[in-house]
């Protein structure tokens, strides 16, 4: 090492010299020196020139060409490893350059952004330098207009450092839209580029930027229209996917709708393009990953989709590459291909998600595509984390299917890998997992045995505590399921699992869905008469509490209607009966309910009155008598007279029972 670095020293040495001429000849020597040659520029940045290149590049008395040829050299270092661009970074070499921008000199001014340029596309550079000073940003749009490479730079910065929303308005606030829309139709293909990336940028999942798109027209074209064109076939693949890309955004936000012929005959065509075996890896991962997020809402386009140059099968291939009888000749290609191989199957996975969303036909297409039930399983229990958040979405998406949960779902145990993939995974495979659970509980589906037998009350019981909402919600829509038309033994696990201190939590949760899907809970719980007697019998105190709680509390028609639900359950039960009966409370809210506004809310009422008085019960005259003595029964006659035929029927059939 210190022969190679006294070698160099020279080099760093000459940038002292005390005459300028003598420096500048340096700094081109230099800039001769380091150009593809890592070590070399390794050398010099363990040997100090990156200080001393910027101190030359700021001082004033330099010449504009040495402080030129200064910016070249630090991008020409830029363009080596990521610790280059660390050590140019920790000698705050960004505020340096954008500095240098405000220079009258046009060649510097470029020198700089192209510097600039290469450190930020550099994933080792925080896009939040770009934005500290908020005068850098204006000062940009401003630098646009002169000349073709910082039209082509500045645009590859903004395009690298948009990251979510924040930075989208930011630059949409400083007139982007405006002052980039006009390079589209610029004479220079990497300034169009260039341009069309930022738009992929800016439009994604920003409705307000995409409403703007669609009105901005260059020369008399519109946008949209202008996009249409760069992915027509005879365009370079980069530029027909970045334009799929737009249009996408643009269609996702709502600015064009679905069925716009531009994103029906156009876009998603080009998409599936992108899957097929003769394009690139990373073509065919962003070409599925677009598709999927094009079509992941609308029936409609998932149906085209699945029909289009048979995806289906064509996206299969996505799991056998690079095959050992690969095309590939070149040795590095297929090097880079086997590292990133695992992207192919995330894309595949979400494009297949995508696709079975909706359609019960669709789905069964793609579970009788070759092995895929076993690819998804294998997806479960990959290294990679996004292959298996993507496998776990797939099967998500195909376990909407009751007749695949009865069949290949089963053929496959796929619970076991899913309950595995539940065991401390992060939450957002727990979040897309859990649902899928919920789905394999459902009463039809013949893994709810074995998923029971699993230890998964308690894992359910665990996600119902967890901070995070969608896992609340979740656990007690799982827990709901595996109660539905259960056996005793299963419903005592769950409410010994839960714990009342923890039911009474999720009664009590903000959110009105946890509420809805508890209440959901208790009422499957309390159904058939010997399990609600047997229920009510432990529980039965505490349960009364919480349905006077919500009862009295701010809740929507739905949650009270659900509540007073879980009270006919009560009153059907043959011990439980005497839990209302001897809690006036409750009767006085039954009485008041009768009478509201709203019919769903008196009809629910009325289910709990029909209950407690049907005449072949036990004790059914001291109850009728009681409820006649609350004025029950005037109540009963006014409702008989109703005009909804719901509530006439049921207050007849009411009276009936005093009658008889």
């Amino acid at each position: 090492l210190q022969e190679v670095t006294a070698s160099s020293r020279h080099y760093v040495d000459r940038l002292f010299d005390l005459d300028p001429q003598k420096v500048l000849q340096g700094v081109i020597d230099m800039k001769n020196a380091v150009i593809g040659n890592n070590k070399q520029k390794a050398n010099l940045i363990v040997l100090g020139a990156v200080p001393r290149l910027l101190y030359l590049l700021q001082q004033e008395s330099s010449s504009t060409e040495l402080r030129t040829e200064c910016a070249v050299v630090l991008g020409s270092l830029a363009m080596g490893t990521e610790n280059n661009v660390k050590s140019l970074l920790d000698c705050h070499i960004i505020p340096a350059l954008l500095q240098g921008l405000l220079s009258p000199d046009l060649r510097f001014i470029e020198a700089c952004l192209r510097c600039l340029r290469t450190i930020f596309i550099s994933p080792v550079t925080p896009e939040d330098l770009l934005y500290t000073d908020a005068t850098v940003i204006s000062h940009l749009m401003a630098l646009l207009s002169r000349s073709r490479y910082s039209q082509e730079y500045i645009c590859q910065i903004f395009s690298h450092c948009c990251k979510g929303p924040d930075h989208q308005t930011i630059l949409f606030n400083h007139g982007a839209v405006q002052s980039i829309a006009h390079l589209l139709v610029s004479t220079s293909y990497k300034v169009r580029m260039q341009a069309l990336k930022c738009f992929s940028v800016l439009a994604f999942e920003n409705p307000q930027v995409s409403m703007t798109l669609v009105n901005v027209s260059v020369d008399g074209e519109l946008l949209p229209q202008i996009f249409v064109k760069m992915l027509q076939r005879d365009k370079p693949i980069e530029m027909q996917l970045t334009s799929a890309k737009c249009l996408t955004s643009m269609c996702r936000a709502g600015a064009i709708r679905t069925d716009d012929p531009c994103i029906v005959l156009k876009t998603l065509p080009c998409l599936v393009r992108m899957c097929s075996k003769e394009r690139l890896l990373e073509e065919r991962v962003e070409g599925a990953e677009t598709l999927a997020y094009l079509i992941e809402t609308d029936v409609e386009l998932q149906r085209i989709a699945s029909i289009t140059d048979h995806l289906i099968v064509m996206l299969a291939d996505y799991f056998k590459y690079p095959s050992s009888v690969s095309a590939i000749t070149d040795i590095k290609r297929l090097d880079h291909d086997l590292k990133h191989a695992h992207e192919l199957r995330q894309a595949a996975f979400k494009l297949y998600a995508s696709l079975g969303a909706n359609d019960e036909d669709i789905r069964k297409k793609i579970i009788e595509t070759e092995n895929m039930m076993d690819r998804i399983v294998n997806g479960l229990s990959e290294s990679s984390i996004k292959v298996r958040l993507a496998a776990v979405r797939c099967l998500h998406s195909l376990s909407r299917s009751v007749q695949q949960l009865r069949t290949s779902f089963q053929d496959h145990a796929v619970w076991k890998p899913l309950m595995k993939v539940l065991q401390n995974a992060p939450n957002e495979i727990l979040v897309v997992a859990s649902s899928t659970l919920c789905n394999l509980l459902l009463e039809f589906s013949p893994s709810k045995e074995p998923i029971l037998e699993s230890g998964a009350i308690e894992l359910l019981c665990s996600l119902t505590q967890s901070e995070n909402l969608a896992l609340r919600v979740n656990g007690i829509w799982a827990l709901m399921n595996m109660a539905f038309q259960a056996e005793q033994k299963i419903k005592s696990d769950i409410l010994r699992g839960l714990s009342t201190e923890q039911l009474f939590q999720l009664l009590s949760d903000s959110d009105v869905n946890v509420l809805m899907k508890t209440l959901g809970l208790l009422r499957n719980l309390l159904s058939t008469r010997p399990h609600i007697d047997h229920i009510m019998s432990t529980h039965g105190k505490q349960i009364m509490q919480a349905v006077t709680l919500i009862l009295e509390g701010e809740h929507n028609i739905e949650v009270k209607e659900q509540t007073l639900c879980i009270l006919a359950n009560i009153a059907d039960g043959t011990t439980a009966k005497e839990l209302i009966m001897t809690n006036d409370d409750i009767l006085q809210k039954i009485k008041y309910y009768m009478s509201h506004s709203n019919a769903k809310l008196q009809l629910a009422a009325m289910f709990c009155i029909s209950n407690l008085i049907w005449n072949e019960e036990e004790g059914s005259q001291e109850r009728q008598d009681k409820l006649r003595d609350m004025g029950i029964v005037d109540i009963l006659h006014k409702l008989s007279q109703s005009s909804d035929p719901n509530l006439c029927d049921k207050a007849k059939t009411a009276l009936q029972q005093y009658l008889a």
